[in-house]
């Protein structure tokens, strides 16, 4: 959480003249490693941190966010995600015991009423508006290209092993990265939602919609998900962020 803020200090008008402002801008992120069970949960460990360490001072907040200012974020985010891409291919060279780590990463950024969704991978955002679930994200997997080239015309024709090959991560042995970014404005009560595959996997998004729908806490309805991903087979990890 970041916050912006202005007070007046001294002044001789009334002191009602000049109302003190607060804003408060909010980064959400999910990133589930891949490439061994040790060294994938390094490169997710390396790809967060070193958001959290990239983005330290580099943070521009726009008081109001048009198409330009909009355009810009999206393109900061994809130069910081490929920043981090990078750190991670130098960290897994040719002759380290770490090569082929990787990892997926999604997030959001929310700058008041606005959200900016930048996703690699195949962990996943949704939104819950008026009781739907809108996907703001696609799976960067085999299965996915195959429907989107037109050799496959629906997901569930691929077989599990498309559905779980990555063509697209952080690290890894991808020479680049394509990093997705939309900017999605918020409505009063949504939800967002930042999940790993091992929630997709095992929760059909019906059933995601109808837990979002609880009036419970946000920590109470994350918990929740675990749960019913872990009960229907649990055979990933599962991480769930939900903001409202």
């Amino acid at each position: 959480r970041r916050f912006r803020s202005r007070d007046v200090l001294l002044t001789n008008m009334p002191p009602d003249t000049y109302p003190p402002r607060n804003d408060e801008a909010f980064a959400l992120a999910v990133a589930d490693g891949v490439g061994g069970a040790a060294f994938g949960e390094l490169a997710s460990l390396i790809a967060l941190r070193s958001g959290w360490e990239l983005t330290g001072s580099a943070f521009k907040w726009p008081f109001k966010v048009n198409e330009s200012e909009s355009l810009e974020v999206q393109e900061s985010i994809r130069v910081f995600i490929r920043m981090i891409h990078r750190r991670l291919q130098a960290e897994a060279g040719p002759d380290s015991p770490l090569r082929g780590m990787g990892t997926t990463l999604t997030g959001a950024l929310t700058i008041g009423m606005d959200a900016f969704i930048a996703h690699v991978g195949d962990s996943r955002a949704y939104v819950f508006r008026r009781g739907r679930l809108h996907r703001l994200t696609r799976d960067h997997t085999l299965a996915e290209q195959l429907v989107a080239d037109g050799i496959l015309h629906s997901i569930d024709e691929a077989s599990s092993g498309f559905r779980s090959t990555l063509v697209n991560c952080l690290g890894g042995s991808f020479e680049d990265v394509e990093v997705d970014t939309c900017h999605v404005p918020l409505q009063d009560n949504d939800q967002l939602l930042l999940c790993t595959d091992g929630l997709t996997d095992m929760v059909s998004e019906a059933d995601i919609a109808q837990m979002l729908a609880a009036t419970a806490t946000a920590q109470t309805v994350c918990q929740t998900l675990i749960d019913a991903a872990l009960a229907n087979g649990g055979r990933d990890n599962v991480t769930v962020v939900l903001a409202r």
